[in-house]
């Protein structure tokens, strides 16, 4: 089917990636506070665009943390409305020195852009953006459906403001479904669309010991030491298959169906490469009985991500540190209550504490797994759209990671979410080196462009 908005796009793609490029050179990680304006100038950079393009009511809306942009245009009579998403802030680049190129500095290479942000999530926020202006500019100024735009600046560090947002603005948020790029392919040229992800509840163990760090010749075995009250802690929240203790962890784990099990049985997917290439370990680990894409979508997990605490600089300091912390997160499936696991995990480690130590729990994020069904026109449209442009049939998949907003989109707005992105296995997400194949960001605007031509009859 000939689309003006594609042949626009295929004309435009220098330009789209050259503006890609701008705005991957703002170092917008939401989790510094040296990088607060930088945040905010990534937000008036994509609002800018927006108002350029012909969108309207562009609005960089203040938060209590970082900005959130809304924008819609509305003139598409009987025609669905779509909520489209993605974020503008980034993860921080460390390890700086196993970067090849300067993780602000896109660089093309291997047909690849380089840079930190570049697929999670500029470069497929950038594809809506450049999609809607294709669809403007073929279509004499119209847009084949109704769009609202709400795209958030905190996704990297718990999206709290666009979940208060979402509560108190509903009926503006109103949409039949959302549209949210910020997934991959399952595999190179292998359309794909995630109908799944992990819920996660996002924790950090404080344990306190001694008023101040005291010396280890002096005090050692007489005081206690709460880095190894933390390594007790978490020795015993996991045994040695993966298989986490937390009583009644598992109680109402939600199995996939057996047509979902037998679906991911086909999918193009090697034990050995993925160990090999993506995880670069000497053997997979978890738990015993299932394959890797069952452990990792729809099994429940519990990691460590770092504990900080005592003396960590290069050298010897013998010290017994008064405090030490562990930053510790579950993933979770269907049917898993984040506030009954928090509750869980809190009593368990309340019992786990060793004498003479006094631990505190905060909670840096959480939120509930999600599975959104593939039995409507959105998803039907997505698939035919993908169809044309990668010529394949498109594949059904969950993730193991968690995107809050989504499940705030079902629970809170009640509409399904079409989760269309198109970042790849080895784009090195939260890692030195990410990337976004170009040949990918081109084809993420022809499919968003002929998906909502499909819907809207073009």
């Amino acid at each position: 089917m000939a689309s003006p908005a594609v042949d626009y796009a295929r004309q435009n793609q220098q330009r789209f990636l050259s503006e890609l490029k701008e705005l991957l050179r703002i170092p917008s990680i939401s989790t510094m506070d040296e990088h607060k304006e930088d945040v905010r100038k990534a937000a008036e950079f994509v609002a800018s665009d927006l108002r350029r393009i012909g969108m309207e009511n562009v609005e960089v809306i203040e938060t209590q943390g970082h900005p959130l942009i809304c924008a819609d245009w509305l003139h598409a009579a009987g025609q669905p409305t779509v909520l489209m998403y993605a974020h503008y802030d980034v993860q921080p680049p460390d390890p700086l020195d196993e970067w090849i190129t300067p993780p602000f500095e896109p660089t093309e290479r291997n047909s690849n852009v380089y840079a930190r942000g570049a697929v999670d999530d500029k470069g497929q926020l950038w594809m809506e953006v450049k999609a809607l202006e294709a669809l403007m500019q073929g279509h004499g100024g119209k847009l084949p459906i109704n769009v609202k735009i709400l795209l958030e600046g905190e996704e990297e560090v718990g999206g709290e403001a666009i979940a208060e947002y979402l509560r108190k603005q509903k009926s503006k948020l109103k949409a039949d479904f959302a549209l949210v790029c910020d997934t991959e392919l399952f595999a190179p040229d292998l359309p794909t669309l995630c109908v799944g992800l992990r819920g996660l509840v996002y924790t950090e163990i404080e344990a306190i010991g001694p008023k101040t760090d005291l010396h280890s010749g002096v005090y050692g075995g007489a005081a206690p030491n709460p880095l190894f009250a933390l390594i007790e802690i978490i020795s015993k929240l996991k045994d040695a298959k993966g298989r986490v203790l937390i009583p009644g962890f598992y109680s109402k784990v939600k199995a996939p169906t057996d047509a979902e099990l037998k679906t991911w049985k086909k999918l193009p997917f090697n034990e050995e490469h993925y160990r090999k290439t993506e995880v670069g370990s000497a053997v997979l680990t978890g738990e015993p009985g299932y394959s890797v894409l069952y452990r990792t979508w729809a099994r429940p997990t519990l990691e460590v991500h770092g504990m900080p605490g005592g003396f960590t600089a290069p050298g010897a300091k013998t010290v017994i540190p008064a405090k030490a912390s562990a930053k510790v997160s579950m993933r979770l499936v269907p049917n898993q209550d984040p506030e009954e696991i928090l509750k869980r995990f809190k009593n368990y480690v309340k019992k786990l504490t060793p004498k003479g130590i006094q631990t505190n729990i905060k909670v840096w994020s959480k939120g509930p797994a999600c599975v959104v069904g593939t039995d409507n026109r959105y998803i039907k449209a997505a698939t035919d759209a993908l169809h044309e442009v990668f010529h394949k049939k498109t594949v059904f998949i969950r993730s193991g990671g968690s995107i809050p907003i989504v499940t705030d989109f079902q629970d809170v707005l009640k509409i399904p979410s079409v989760m269309m992105g198109f970042g790849l296995p080895d784009d090195n997400l939260h890692a030195p080196n990410e990337k976004f194949h170009i040949p990918n960001f081109y084809r993420g605007i022809e499919s968003i462009c002929l998906f909502f031509e499909k819907l809207g009859g073009k």
